[in-house]
């Protein structure tokens, strides 16, 4: 039996009703969004900004609302290809980095740009070949964080259109062409020489020098000891003339106490004769040769011309009575 016609109908009426009730009810399933932490859910109302979804349970009107733009609120790694730079000096580098940045406002990193991530890159790659091409190629060696600090300053001036936040910008690698970095080997090893050179010559200075001063040192030390000891050998004279004319005078002055004790007189006198005899009996020998001013046969008269009897022994000590250098009194005047 054939179906009619209405039934074929009916049929089709049934498969279209059920397909609309699926997709109202999917709709009304997709109304219902649960937005999860550090995420951002732009809705528009018939094409038009209506909302901004925050994390957690949210219920949208079917078929009005919709979820246009999904963004996350995290810190994000961009990764910026490799763009070929010319120096300053017309080097070719390659140079290749990473911005690190986040939305702060969704609703212009919606509507404020098209893509905020490939608008980033691109603006980062243009300050980067900018600033590389007033700097000469050891330079951009040197200063990889003025780069970045350029590149994130440039970045920043576009933070309120797009809606984020570039915290940092960090250059990965700066390739050269092998020639260059041959050339650059080159050079660095010729400065390790120089600069080894001119460590040697340095420390061979030093040594020279530290050698001339210890010389010095040497010198001064060896004077000032020549000039202690003899210090101390004229110190040690001078004390001995002074105890050799403290032990003179001392005797002299027993002497003197002698000589005016009684019969001192007498002990002195014969003490010269004795001396004198002594001398008399030496001038005999064969090798001396004496021219002799007195009579030696008077001994006598040489004991008077010593004129002992005159010395007297007063209170303080010994001291001429009369004579050459012997103090006058009124007696004597």
């Amino acid at each position: 039996m054939e179906p009619q016609p209405m039934d074929l109908i009916n049929l089709i009426s049934q498969g279209v009703l059920a397909l609309i009730a699926v997709y109202v009810l999917f709709q009304f399933l997709r109304s219902i969004r649960i937005v999860p932490q550090q995420s951002a859910y732009i809705v528009e109302r018939l094409g038009n900004y209506h909302k901004t979804l925050e994390a957690g349970f949210h219920a949208l009107v079917p078929f009005i609302d919709r979820v246009k733009y999904t963004q996350d609120l995290r810190e994000q790694a961009i990764t910026v290809e490799p763009q070929d730079c010319f120096t300053e000096d017309n080097v070719r580098v390659r140079v290749d980095g990473v911005i690190y940045l986040s939305v702060t406002d969704p609703v212009n990193a919606s509507y404020g740009v098209t893509d905020y991530r490939r608008a980033s890159i691109q603006l980062a790659q243009t300050t980067t070949r900018s600033v590389i091409g007033r700097m000469e190629l050891d330079t951009t060696f040197q200063e990889r964080a003025v780069i970045s600090q350029k590149v994130v300053d440039v970045l920043n001036e576009v933070e309120q259109p797009w809606g984020m936040k570039v915290h940092r910008y960090e250059i990965k690698n700066i390739d050269v062409p092998r020639t260059v970095q041959q050339a650059m080997e080159r050079q660095m090893t010729a400065e390790r020489e120089r600069r080894a050179v001119v460590a040697r010559s340095e420390g061979q200075e030093r040594s020279t020098i530290n050698d001339a001063e210890g010389q010095k040192q040497e010198l001064i030390n060896q004077s000032e000891g020549e000039m202690q000891k003899r210090i101390n050998e004229a110190e040690g004279r001078a004390q001995e003339i002074e105890q050799i004319a403290n032990a003179t005078a001392e005797a002299i002055e027993q002497v003197a106490r002698a000589v005016s004790s009684p019969g001192g007189e007498e002990a002195v006198k014969l003490r010269l004769a004795e001396q004198y005899l002594g001398t008399i009996a030496r001038l005999g020998k064969k090798e001396n040769k004496v021219l002799l001013p007195a009579d030696l046969t008077r001994f006598d008269a040489v004991i008077d011309g010593l004129a002992l009897d005159e010395f007297k022994i007063e209170a303080t000590g010994a001291a001429p009575a009369s004579g050459d250098g012997a103090p006058h009194t009124e007696d004597d005047a």
